[in-house]
């Protein structure tokens, strides 16, 4: 499994921005986003910018927070990378799951730029390319 320099995404604009640099990127939803917005909402727009711009190597992962319950309906909606914390119920069950799906499941979110922080888009592009300095 590969996980390519991580941004937290708000929605279609944001998922578009993330991929304009060309650069490989890890769409990551919001924390918990799976039982405020839905895994259908998250997939079409993972699909969406995928499709903006077919030539971006990108892969959404979907924020499940504790919620099992979520994760297992994103696993039967074709959402098959998660993260899902550790104490939720079932997780090695639904781990199993996303990883028969080609999928996976991460414990924690990695770390990220949050493209709805101020001045986020500024930083994109060092952010995907690796090269983040502290503060900036």
């Amino acid at each position: 499994m590969i996980v390519h320099p991580a941004v937290i995404v708000h929605g279609p604009s944001d998922a578009r921005a993330a991929l304009a640099p060309g650069l490989p990127v890890t769409l990551l939803s919001a924390p918990g986003a799976a039982a405020f917005a839905g895994c259908l909402w998250w997939r079409q727009v993972v699909t969406a910018a995928q499709k903006a711009n077919p030539a971006a190597e990108a892969t959404g992962i979907l924020d499940c927070a504790d919620a099992s319950g979520m994760a297992l309906t994103a696993l039967r909606s074709g959402v098959c990378r998660l993260v899902l914390w550790p104490q939720a119920p079932g997780w090695d069950a639904v781990a199993a799951i996303a990883n028969r799906q080609g999928g996976f499941v991460l414990t924690g979110a990695p770390p990220a730029l949050d493209l709805g922080e101020p001045n986020a888009i500024r930083r994109l592009h060092r952010w995907l390319a690796g090269f983040v300095i502290a503060g900036a």
